[in-house]
């Protein structure tokens, strides 16, 4: 069956949603999605909705058995449920044929089919071939596997089938010490598993700032999170009811094993690509994902790639912000390129670790007059007995313009938010420090780190 379409789709998750909603809106496009397995993609379903449930859960467990009574509250201790946890967070997820029902209403053809190219403007849907002048490749990533001996026999988890555990592991060994090892890694500690955190890097959160990775080091290591950096796991193999894991140290020196009733994998993605037929029409790939240009453009003309599946940040907001500048190129003349320079991030942890623009490492390397302006503490971290917190500001002596902002603190992801616009907009260290602010709050530590700027 032959179809017609001004924009196909693959894929039905952020970038492609959002690709979809603006080429119908704005430009009066007929679009059709297609989709695999899971319609409104990673994000709602698996990833940053329901991982965030299970974080607040993780938060109030910790709090009732860390401050309630010191407060004066007689709650604890805090016994977590991890199969009504998992319903809850079921609970906050739409059904898949309510996300079909949704798409139809809003106009959009949809088909439920693995997705092959023909050539750069056929798209086989099943039995359905669709053609169309425009193709956006949104089709997501997944969790990589690492070369480990013997991962394969022994069994795993991921972010995703971590969340439907019934039942709380006794130990956890998480490979990886990014967002999502941090993240699950605290959570299940909060719950009552014993974890244990190995990366081959020399620290966790490797993208972020060294000193805000080393204040949230301080701080999921004083929560009892055992933290092994600059270390591979070597090979694995399954002893009773626990696996065995042996751990190569990257300096060379002796190996030694961990054990744990479960591992869960958080070592990187690799991008949901088989099954494309992508050689057909000569779509250029990298190691880490799909090759495009500053408009999103792959090698082939007519054919674009936004979201995780070409691998430049992977991040739900740049999903949908790559998927607009992809549209817009698509249909107008002279579309402005994307621009990652002012990009905020989190990590939510808690404390979380937030960031926007440079690091200082990364200053010193283009050659900025670096100046710092740091502040480790709020009068809000009494209320909650956080000890280890950070806002530190990075800056351009010449000209005094801020670089970068990082923040280990509650909050710390609205907190770089909000002051993104600034580092937009070339707001300097001084602008910073004379600005009012709201007492007490977490964010006027920003305001702290500037006034003490030098």
């Amino acid at each position: 069956m032959l179809d017609r379409f001004d924009l196909v789709v693959l894929g039905a998750g952020s970038a492609a949603r959002d690709a979809a909603n603006t080429a119908s809106r704005k430009y009066g496009a007929r679009v059709a999605l297609v989709e695999r397995e899971r319609w409104g993609g990673s994000c709602p379903n698996v990833a940053c909705t329901p991982t965030k449930a299970y974080l607040v859960a993780a938060e109030l467990a910790h709090d009732v058995d860390e401050l309630a009574e010191r407060i004066g509250i007689e709650a604890g201790p805090a016994r977590v449920n991890l199969a009504r946890v998992r319903a809850w967070k079921e609970s906050l997820k739409k059904p898949q044929e309510k996300w079909v029902e949704d798409l139809r209403s809003q106009g959009f053809t949809t088909y439920a089919e693995e997705a092959s190219l023909v050539d750069a403007h056929t798209v086989r849907a099943g039995e359905h071939v669709l053609e169309t002048d425009r193709i956006l490749i949104a089709t997501g990533s997944r969790t990589a596997v690492p070369p480990i001996e013997g991962i394969d026999e022994v069994g795993w988890v991921d972010h995703i089938s971590a969340l439907d555990l019934t039942e709380l592991p006794a130990s956890l060994l998480v490979v990886g010490a990014g967002a999502v090892g941090l993240e699950f890694g605290q959570a299940f500690s909060r719950f009552g598993s014993r974890v244990t955190i190995v990366d081959g890097l020399d620290r966790i959160a490797p993208a972020a700032d060294a000193e805000a990775s080393a204040t949230l080091t301080e701080a999921l290591d004083a929560e009892g999170i055992e933290l092994a950096t600059s270390v591979f796991v070597k090979s694995v193999r399954r002893e009773g009811d626990e696996t065995v894991a042996t751990i190569a140290p990257r300096d060379g020196s002796d190996t030694y094993e961990l054990c744990a009733q479960t591992i869960l994998l958080a070592s990187g993605r690799v991008p949901n690509v088989e099954g494309l037929d992508l050689e057909a029409a000569g779509v250029a790939t990298t190691k880490a994902g799909i090759a495009v240009d500053e408009h999103l453009r792959t090698s082939v003309e007519g054919i674009w790639a936004a979201g995780d599946v070409n691998a430049v940040a992977q991040f739900t907001p740049v999903a949908q912000y790559q998927a607009r500048i992809a549209v817009a190129d698509m249909f107008e003349d002279n579309a402005p390129a994307a621009d990652y320079s002012v990009l905020p991030t989190a990590i939510f942890t808690d404390p979380e670790l937030g960031s926007v623009g440079l690091t200082e490492e990364r200053a010193r390397e283009e050659g900025h007059d670096v100046g710092v302006g740091r502040n480790e503490y709020v009068k809000r971290f009494s209320y909650i007995e956080a000890r280890h917190g950070l806002f530190k500001i990075v800056f351009d002596r010449s000209d005094r313009k801020v670089l970068g902002l990082h923040v280990v603190s509650r909050n710390a992801g609205d907190i770089v938010q909000g002051f993104s616009l600034g580092l937009r907009l070339g707001a300097t260290v001084d602008e910073l420090a004379a600005m009012h602010h709201v007492f007490p709050t977490f964010g006027e530590g920003v305001k702290a780190a500037a006034e003490r700027a030098s």
